[in-house]
């Protein structure tokens, strides 16, 4: 299982999306705006329904499913992986740590950070409009 906002689906996400896949059978939670919004105190580029179907266009053997609006577990409850995936400077959501995590939690190297983390591809896709 992989968690993320996933706007603007770019080679860091899919490097983290097929280190899951490597692994076995992979369902991806994408944040709903109003979590995006709230931790993050914006709103994604692209809207949580567009960011779901980039996923599952790319990848038709990921299972893409929009995270919860009450509790960040329960697509962990729901679908009980083996192992949760995190990308390498991901964080849990606020009120949740590993101990509240009832599988095997793996963190992914990086892929290019520099290039494809999510706040410089948006600066500059900001910096070029």
């Amino acid at each position: 299982m992989v968690f993320g906002t996933f706007d603007l689906l770019h080679p860091g996400h899919m490097f983290l999306i097929n280190e899951a896949r490597r692994r076995g059978r992979v369902v991806a939670v994408v944040a709903r705006d109003e979590t995006v919004e709230r931790i993050k105190g914006r709103l994604p580029v692209q809207a949580e329904g567009m960011r779901r179907e980039a996923i599952e266009s790319r990848y038709p053997d990921v299972t893409a499913v929009p995270g919860s609006r009450t509790d960040f577990l329960d697509p962990v409850r729901i679908h009980k992986p083996d192992i949760l995936l995190l990308g390498y400077d991901q964080q849990f959501p606020p009120g949740v740590t590993a101990a509240d995590i009832p599988c095997t939690i793996v963190r992914a190297a990086a892929h290019r950070p520099e290039q494809f983390k999510s706040s410089l591809m948006k600066k500059q896709r900001r910096n070029a409009s």
